[in-house]
């Protein structure tokens, strides 16, 4: 058993609360591997942000779960040598079960999420339960879900969208004990987010989705005030990323991503955790693929895998200062 407070890393109520009161959201940026951390880390210090680095099942799976805790401890003492000791997170993403849920908890994460919304609403909120009641004796916070997103990210797989019913929130959230709680809205996972024909088509001929549910999102609001909520399958899907992916080879078709606009009006609700993952992967793969085909000499990864840890740390500065508004609130 290791406590995440022995690794310098917090949990997210205090940090959640404040973001609450300061009407901003805390980034959650998924990492991998130490070029994505080192991007995160780097681009939140200079922001002076807090910031929730999340594992998600696949993560465990590619990169190994001591390693990524180490690499979380690791981020701690680098963002001191960067000359900040900003609030540092080390979060569960999409936990399935409660012997992940567990195990995350025993090796020192600071958070954990519980995703039992595949289940009924009964069996989720006895799964959430269980998990609050294991991770609350160690001091480590609970995100729960109600609603399904539609999309795929790792071993979440959904085929369609159902909507958080708000009538259902207060119960849930008072019956389980969760600290936060993730709704759907209308986000979803993956760069595909939304088909051609579900959007419009703007004057310079660029597609427009449909508006996120705040008519849901307020529901929720006016029934758990003051309670934090968070958005899952946030990312934007930057357009400029997926066309040098495609000038250099790659085939990405139909990427539609989340105006920045609507998220940056949901960060100013209770939305205190904004999930964002997809918008990483495709700055990374551009900046790849580019130095790839300007540079076909190169083999050695640090040539590459520089320029695109550098173009990620551009991407997660914009996002605390634009998006999210976490910049300066660390």
């Amino acid at each position: 058993m290791v406590s995440y407070k022995e690794l310098g890393l917090v949990n997210s109520r205090e940090i959640f609360k404040k973001a609450f009161e300061g009407k901003y959201a805390i980034p959650a940026f998924n990492f991998n591997n130490m070029e994505q951390m080192q991007a995160i880390i780097q681009a939140c210090v200079e922001e002076n942000s807090p910031v929730i680095l999340q594992v998600s099942s696949g993560a465990r799976k590619y990169a190994n779960q001591t390693l990524l805790r180490y690499m979380a401890q690791g981020a701690v003492e680098y963002a001191k040598e960067l000359g900040k000791n900003i609030p540092i997170v080390l979060h569960l993403d999409h936990g399935a079960d409660f012997e992940i849920c567990k195990s995350c908890v025993d090796m020192g994460f600071s958070s954990v999420m519980i995703d039992g919304s595949h289940h009924s609403y009964a069996d989720n909120i006895a799964l959430t339960r269980k998990v609050v009641e294991y991770a609350h004796q160690h001091d480590v916070t609970v995100e729960g879900e109600l609603g399904v997103l539609a999309g795929i990210e790792d071993d979440v797989v959904a085929e369609h969208h159902t909507y958080t019913q708000p009538e259902e929130v207060e119960d849930f959230v008072s019956k389980t004990g969760v600290d936060s709680l993730a709704i759907s809205i209308g986000t979803s996972h993956g760069a595909n987010k939304f088909k051609p024909e579900q959007c419009t088509r703007n004057a310079d001929g660029i597609l427009i989705p449909p508006s996120l549910r705040f008519d849901i999102l307020e529901a929720c609001e006016k029934r758990i005030p003051g309670f934090p909520i968070v958005l899952h399958g946030a990312s934007s899907v930057p357009q400029q990323y997926v066309a040098t992916i495609n000038q250099y080879g790659g085939a990405l078709k139909d990427t539609i991503g989340i105006p920045e606009d609507e998220l940056r009006r949901a960060a100013k609700s209770a939305v205190c955790k904004i999930n964002i993952d997809s918008d990483g992967r495709l700055a990374m793969t551009a900046a790849i693929r580019e130095n790839f085909a300007i540079h076909p000499e190169w083999f050695d990864p640090r040539q590459y895998l520089g320029p695109a840890r550098e173009e990620l740390k551009k991407l997660y500065a914009h996002k605390c200062v634009h998006v999210l508004g976490s910049a300066g609130k660390a």
